[in-house]
């Protein structure tokens, strides 16, 4: 091959996340709506006969389907379907920063907004129930933070010989931090913690 061939097949492809292909993609939406003239956060609660996370709050949201036009698209069907609204009831949709996960995924964080004339009737077989925070309260919180450690642990057979330093390789270990908002007798940690605390430090900023 040619160097002036290496260059044109590099120089035609868009850069993305090396590996990705392999990733499980996921898009939530960040609801806005106004209650007495003031804007609220809306949030889920995960139905009980769910198997993964029944009961914990979270955003509407859900894995990329093939028929989706983008994953902005993902977060709107899915809050449709999860609210019982329909797709044209939210409006100015806007991407927050996407997140890499430690586990294979990646997560696509929108905002949007929910017209109040809409009345919401959530789907029974994904959502227990939802509830509303005032934007003014969330903004005045700040989450508790803790630590998880990720441990390496290679597979049997792994070939330390083949690396310098052999079995006392010394490996970069990484810790992650979860944050925890606490309002009345809810919790809401883990990645919609993560979201909720990044699109709160954009409209402080």
């Amino acid at each position: 091959m040619e160097i002036g061939n290496i260059v044109s097949k590099i120089n035609t492809r868009a850069p993305k996340i090396l590996g990705s292909e392999g990733f499980t993609k996921f898009s939530v939406l960040v609801p806005l709506v106004e209650i007495n003239q003031e804007p609220h956060i809306l949030f889920e609660v995960r139905s009980l006969k769910l198997r993964r996370q029944p009961g914990e709050i979270c955003f509407p949201g859900g894995r990329l389907d093939k028929s989706d036009r983008d994953e902005q698209h993902t977060a709107v069907r899915e809050t449709s379907e999860e609210l019982g609204i329909k797709e044209q009831s939210i409006r100015d949709i806007l991407p927050l920063d996407y997140m890499v996960s430690p586990f294979g995924t990646i997560i696509y964080p929108y905002i949007g907004v929910i017209e109040k004339e809409h009345s919401i009737i959530p789907n029974k077989d994904e959502v227990e129930e939802i509830f509303t925070i005032p934007l003014s309260v969330l903004k005045t919180m700040k989450p508790d933070v803790h630590f998880i450690n990720f441990k390496i642990e290679p597979n049997q057979g792994f070939p330390y010989e083949l690396i310098s330093g052999g079995e006392d390789y010394n490996w970069q270990t990484r810790q992650m931090e979860e944050y925890f908002y606490y309002y009345e007798d809810r919790v809401i940690w883990g990645l919609t913690a993560k979201i909720l605390k990044h699109f709160l430090e954009r409209i402080n900023s």
